[in-house]
């Protein structure tokens, strides 16, 4: 444990923004299975409601700075795809 005040306040700080990120990671990754659920039924609507919200959860990702801006376009370009094929 901490002696000095501001570690103190620093580790207080770190875990709220560690929850904060893991919020925004489990966004992403449940967006994602929702999508691929949508897919695998064959439900083009809803696949296509899906993916704009993976796009939407993604970029608030990237704009964090909890995902990398290429793991954000692969991600979201192997949805893209997806989608299309079954259209």
């Amino acid at each position: 444990m901490a002696n000095i005040k501001s570690s103190k306040k620093a580790i207080k700080v770190i875990a709220k923004k560690t929850d904060e990120n893991h919020d925004y990671k489990a966004r992403v990754k449940n967006s994602i299975k929702k999508a691929e659920k949508a897919i695998l039924a064959k439900d083009v609507a809803a696949a296509d409601l899906a993916s704009k919200e993976v796009q939407k959860n993604i970029d608030k990702a990237v704009s964090k700075g909890v995902m990398k801006k290429n793991t954000a376009n692969r991600e979201k370009s192997r949805i893209n795809s997806k989608v299309k094929n079954m259209k």
